[in-house]
């Protein structure tokens, strides 16, 4: 995708404009992701001045973002290559963060006031998300609002916040383009913590369950503990190394209790609610976008 291209150009441009050699070093050791952020400002947007560096904007904020994670989460790798905090440590992969950040933002005050006001306050919400995301690894949650509560502001507020911004740009609906970013990112989350109960090692490029063995109670786990007998046994392995067994047991009681069945019909339903949203607009690459995802083998 040439704009793609054109994107990576502009956050080189903001990165010279740093003036750090180290920062400048420290960028070209990020592993390089699927800018799906970019991919939706792009499709509702199309390709402007404004809405390049829109999108080279919000994939600084995402980078900054997994940066802080990855220290958080004491992740070694980050899209199968060394992180930041591996090839040096913690505090340079912060610190790294904070320029990232900082520099979308002096960039977001050159846009217009209400994009720019769209994009900041999500990242408001991203770090709230990322403080609850933590505080529910301290104990069993049973709680499924808490848990919708984490991944909108963790994961879907961004997505939500780019697909506002890229209707502000282009004089479309925001309302009905935030609803599909909002729902995209919870679909999208939903489905990555399906996939980690459904999806074998070598797959995931991570153990299977490690989500559970991480303290990560996600929907399928809340969906199981709502309806199973023994949830004094499900909860008791929580945070634990699980055998064969342990995993097979989880496995089998998802089934008979049709929690992953259910688990994947939410995030469909979701994801259908999005097509419906913007279904005026009759944005095929949007509709194949989402399509794709929710209608997946698990």
């Amino acid at each position: 995708m040439e704009e793609l291209v054109k994107v990576k150009e502009q956050i080189k441009v903001f990165m010279d404009e740093i003036g750090d050699k180290k920062s400048l070093e420290l960028f070209d050791l990020l592993s390089e992701g699927k800018m799906l952020r970019s991919k939706l400002i792009l499709k509702i947007a199309g390709s402007s001045d404004q809405s390049i560096k829109l999108c080279a904007i919000v994939e600084m904020i995402q980078s900054a973002s997994l940066l802080h994670d990855d220290v958080i989460d004491e992740a070694h790798t980050r899209r199968g290559k060394p992180s930041i905090n591996a090839l040096f440590d913690n505090k340079t992969s912060i610190m790294f963060g904070d320029i990232l950040y900082s520099k979308a933002f002096t960039e977001l005050t050159q846009l217009r006031s209400d994009v720019a006001y769209t994009i900041s306050n999500s990242v408001t919400l991203l770090s709230i998300g990322e403080m609850i995301d933590v505080d529910l690894t301290n104990s069993f949650n049973t709680s499924y609002d808490k848990y919708l509560d984490m991944i909108y502001k963790k994961t879907a507020s961004l997505i939500e916040a780019s697909a506002k911004a890229a209707a502000l740009l282009s004089c479309k609906d925001p309302d009905a383009f935030a609803l599909y970013g909002k729902n995209l990112g919870l679909a999208f989350q939903m489905i990555d913590d399906i996939l980690d109960i459904t999806q074998d090692s070598a797959t995931l490029g991570k153990p299977a369950m490690f989500d559970f063995v991480e303290g990560k109670v996600t929907i399928p786990y809340l969906l199981l503990n709502q309806r199973i007998d023994d949830k004094q046994k499900l909860q008791s392995l929580y945070k634990k190394e699980l055998s064969s067994d342990e995993q097979n047991w989880i496995k089998e009681q998802m089934v008979t209790t049709k929690a992953l069945e259910d688990s994947i019909k939410k995030a469909q339903k979701l994801g259908l609610e999005a097509i419906e949203a913007i279904k005026e607009y009759k944005n095929e690459d949007l509709e194949n976008i989402m399509n794709v995802m929710i209608n997946r083998e698990f």
